[in-house]
C-alpha cells in the first residue's frame, strides 16, 4: 500500500456519529476544499515518515475535535502544524479551516515533547476518525469495539507500510486496544486528566532525555473537564 492508496481507503469510510476528516466537511469551520487539504496533509506526513524511515509510531485512542479532525494530522492541532511540517523534513501542510487557529491541550503537550526529542515519529490513533455523540458533532466520545474492528485493517496497513521497530501507546485505552499487534508496545500515561507530568517523564525516559525544569500543568479545556467514559470490551 502507498501513502496515496492508504489515504484514499481512509477517505472511503463512512460511519454513523463519526466525522471522517479526509472525507467529510464541517459546514461551520471548514473551507470548501477542507477534506482534500487534509488528505494532502496526511499523505505528505506518511510519505515523509517513509522517507525518514521512522522507527516509532505513537498511537492514542481517537481523533479529538480540536486536533486531527481539523488538520488531518493525528495528535496535531492547527497551532502546531508548522512544527509537524518542520519535524517531518520541511513538508508543506495547510490549514483546512477558516477563522483563528484552534489549540488543543493534548497536542500542545505532545509537541512540547516532540520538540525536545527532535526526531520524526508517526502519530496515529487506534480509531482513526473522530467519534462524537449523535446530537453533538463537536463532542468527544470513546469509539466502540465494533468501530475499532471495522477500522482495524487500516491500522494494520499503516504498520505494515511503515515497519516500525516500536509502538508507543498513549494512554491505557490505547495500550489495551493495541494488544493484538505483533510489535513491541510501550505504554505511556496519557497527558490528560492530570497525566501531563507522567507523560513527559515517561517519554523522556524512553528517549533518554535529561529532564528540564517542570512546566506548570496546562488547564483543562471545558469539554475535557469531565472524564470521557470508555468501555472498549
Amino acid at each position: 500500500m502507498t501513502p496515496k492508496s492508504f489515504v484514499s481507503a481512509l477517505a472511503a469510510a463512512d460511519l454513523p456519529s463519526v466525522f471522517n476528516p479526509w472525507r467529510d466537511r464541517c459546514s461551520i469551520h471548514d473551507r470548501r476544499d477542507a477534506a482534500a487539504r487534509r488528505r494532502a496533509n496526511l499523505e505528505s506526513v506518511i510519505a515523509a515518515a517513509l522517507h525518514a524511515r521512522v522507527e516509532t509510531i505513537w498511537i492514542a485512542r481517537d481523533l479529538g475535535y480540536r486536533g486531527g479532525r481539523r488538520t488531518g494530522v493525528p495528535l496535531t492541532d492547527e497551532v502546531h502544524l508548522t512544527h509537524a511540517a518542520a519535524l517531518m523534513g520541511g513538508i508543506a501542510l495547510e490549514r483546512a479551516t477558516e477563522g483563528p487557529a484552534i489549540a488543543e491541550r493534548t497536542a500542545a503537550i505532545i509537541w512540547q515533547v516532540l520538540s525536545r526529542i527532535g526526531q520524526p515519529v508517526m502519530l496515529w490513533n487506534v480509531f482513526p476518525f473522530h467519534p462524537h455523540e449523535a446530537d453533538d458533532p463537536m463532542s468527544n466520545r470513546c469509539h466502540t469495539r465494533a468501530e475499532r474492528e471495522a477500522t482495524w485493517p487500516m491500522l494494520q496497513a499503516l504498520v505494515s507500510m511503515l515497519q516500525p521497530k516500536r509502538i508507543v501507546a498513549i494512554g491505557r485505552d490505547a495500550h489495551l486496544a493495541l494488544d493484538g499487534l505483533d510489535i513491541p508496545t510501550t505504554a505511556i500515561r496519557h497527558p490528560s486528566y492530570g497525566g501531563q507530568r507522567e507523560f513527559i517523564d515517561g517519554m523522556f525516559d524512553l528517549y533518554g532525555i535529561a529532564d528540564t525544569p517542570r512546566a506548570p500543568e496546562l488547564p483543562l479545556e471545558p469539554r475535557y473537564a469531565a472524564a470521557v467514559t470508555c468501555a472498549l470490551a
